[in-house]
This record gives structure tokens, C-alpha cells and sequence, in this order.
């Protein structure tokens, strides 16, 4: 009898166990759709006002939380690893000076602008080469099946790439730009494959619409007036955007596609992420293994994430004293983070 008793227990727990999961996936399945749609209509509907709000509020915050979960996925000790994180740092770093130094040796008169295409096809070029490079080294670390197939086609594939990018290197330079933003997302699948992977199948097939959301704002759009750039903040929204290299297209399409993408983008760092795997307060620098560590970094981990608040601080005020000025500053220095999210993608495959 006390045996029966138990068996109808424990079959109670599991079947709510069950309902409680079901009930947290619709849920997480219905706060994806209204953000998803939310972000999109806000974005067609009013593009320059929007870009401007949603870089102004978080932009700063995205790359602190960017920060600490690069900081709590960074190994102890490298070990094995150190070849791979050796050459992710020094690219990150030679990449980023190389980006910041085209303009300024432009200025400078070192180079005319009639090599300007030339030298960004170089630098994409180097880009694809130390991606390149890290896969390699990735897959001769994993010698799993997958990977060991992804080692022998890395360089034939990185090579045919590069030639592509010479073909058009400013429009390879814009679907960086719009690609780019899509990675939060597969850091999310990523994130959710090992944290909540009872999630995982309606996430997947939330991402299978978001095709159908681009297309719809294409079709709407498609034949929108162009945006007025009759001010110098317009006008840099909109060639950020890439308005004077598709000149065909319309810049209301291009700045409210591109808006809804960062947006995306900045909704995966600021809420999904952290409230995922919250099993640490955000400011818990305990949890970050290179703090605790024996033999870890304390005084750098908190010294990098002191840094990243005062940055954050020193963004939003520079937003409200020069919106201008601050945005162009914050996107030339913002490919540091974009590059650092590919050896960090890659650890996680």
C-alpha cells in the first residue's frame, strides 16, 4: 500500500514537473514572438528614432555583459588551448589597430581614397585568413569526426572567400555588418543546448521565422522613400547602413532592416543570456574562473569589468553631450567586440 502510495507520488511530481517545463517553454516560445515583432514593427515604422534610442540605451550595457560572459568562459589554464587563444588575442588586437588605422592614415595622406577599396579588401582579407587559422587550430584540438572533416576543408573554403571579397569588397563589408548581429543568436542556441535544452526545439523553430519577419519588412519597404539626411546624425545612420553603397535600395529598408537585426542582437546580451543562465548575480565576480582560480588574475578580471562600467558611464554621457561624435566613435572601436565573439563562437561548437 505505501508502495502504490509512492509510485502515485512520484508519478504526480513528474506529471507537474512536466506541466511547469511546458508552461516555461510557452513562455520563453511567447516572449521571443513579441520582442521579435515588436522590434520589427518599431523599426519600419520609425528607423532613425529607433536606431537612435536603442543605441543610446544599449549600446554600452551590451558589451559589459558581452565582457563577462567572454570572462566566464575564458579557461583557468589554457593548456591545450593556447595556440588557439594566442592567436585570437594578437588577431583581435592587430585587426582592431589595423581597422582604427585606415581612416587615420587616410587623413594623414599617407593613401588617396582611390585605394580605399584596395585596402579594405586587404583588411577583410586578413580577417578571413585569421578565422581561417582559428578553425584550423580548433578542429586539430577537437579530434572529433565533425570536426576533423572541417580541418581538411578550412583553407579551400577560406581561399574561395577571399576571392569572393575582391570581387565587391565594400558590399562583403556590409553583409559583415548585417551578419554580424545574427551571431547573438546562434550564442543563444548555443547557450540553450547546454543550459535548457528541453528549450532548444521551440527556439529553433522561432529562428525558422525569422527569415519570413526580414522578408516582410523587405516587401513593406521595398518601395519606402528614401529617409531625409538632411542632418549629419541622418546621414550617418543611414550610410552606416550601407545607403551609399546600395544606392539602389532604399534607406528606410536598409536602416530599419539593419535596426532590427541590432536590435536582435542587443535583446539576446541584455535579457536572454543573463536571465538563461542566472544561476550567478551579475555582479558575483566570484563565478568568473579566472578570478577564483588559485592561481588566477583577481585584480585584472576586476579591474576589466571596473573598466567596462566606466565606459559604459563614459558612453552615456558622451551620447548626451555629442550623439554624433560619440556613435562614430563607439562603432569604429566596436569591432573589438565583434571580432572577439568568433574564437568565443567557435569554443562553444
Amino acid at each position: 500500500m505505501e508502495q502504490s502510495a509512492n509510485m502515485e507520488l512520484s508519478a504526480w511530481r513528474m506529471k507537474r514537473r512536466a506541466e511547469h517545463s511546458n508552461t516555461q517553454t510557452k513562455l520563453f516560445v511567447g516572449t521571443l514572438l513579441t520582442c521579435t515583432c515588436l522590434s520589427a514593427m518599431l523599426a519600419s515604422w520609425v528607423p532613425l528614432q529607433f536606431s537612435i534610442a536603442t543605441v543610446f540605451l544599449f549600446a554600452g550595457p551590451h558589451n559589459w555583459f558581452e565582457l563577462r560572459y567572454f570572462l566566464m568562459r575564458l579557461p583557468a589554464r589554457f593548456g591545450r588551448s593556447r595556440n588557439f587563444f594566442v592567436v585570437a588575442f594578437a588577431g583581435i588586437g592587430f585587426l582592431t589597430v589595423a581597422y582604427l588605422s585606415l581612416p587615420a592614415l587616410y587623413y594623414a595622406g599617407l593613401w588617396s581614397g582611390s585605394n580605399w577599396i584596395m585596402m579594405i579588401g586587404a583588411w577583410n582579407t586578413l580577417l578571413l585568413l585569421w578565422i581561417a587559422t582559428l578553425v584550423w587550430l580548433r578542429a586539430r584540438q577537437n579530434r572529433r569526426r565533425g570536426w576533423i572533416s572541417v580541418g581538411a576543408w578550412t583553407w579551400p573554403v577560406a581561399l574561395a572567400i577571399c576571392s569572393i571579397n575582391w570581387l565587391a569588397p565594400e558590399i562583403f563589408s556590409l553583409a559583415v555588418v548585417y551578419l554580424h548581429p545574427v551571431v547573438a543568436l546562434w550564442f543563444l542556441d548555443r547557450h540553450l543546448r547546454r543550459t535548457r535544452p528541453e528549450w532548444l526545439r521551440a527556439y529553433r523553430q522561432c529562428l525558422a521565422l525569422l527569415p519570413l519577419v526580414v522578408v516582410g519588412i523587405c516587401w513593406t519597404l521595398a518601395s519606402a522613400p528614401v529617409l531625409a539626411n538632411d542632418n549629419g546624425l541622418a546621414w550617418r545612420i543611414t550610410q552606416h547602413a550601407g545607403a551609399e553603397i546600395l544606392p539602389n535600395v532604399s534607406s528606410h529598408l536598409l536602416v530599419s532592416l539593419h535596426v532590427f537585426l541590432e536590435m536582435l542582437h542587443y535583446g539576446v546580451w541584455l535579457v536572454a543570456l543573463p536571465l538563461i543562465g542566472a544561476r550567478n548575480k551579475i555582479w558575483d565576480v566570484k563565478a568568473i574562473p579566472l578570478f577564483r582560480h588559485p592561481r588566477g588574475f583577481p585584480r585584472l578580471i576586476l579591474g576589466l569589468l571596473l573598466l567596462g562600467l566606466f565606459m559604459m558611464v563614459t558612453l552615456w554621457f558622451g551620447f548626451a553631450v555629442d550623439y554624433s561624435a560619440t556613435r562614430d566613435v563607439y562603432f569604429a572601436v566596436a569591432i573589438a567586440h565583434v571580432l572577439a565573439e568568433v574564437p568565443f563562437l567557435l569554443r562553444t561548437l
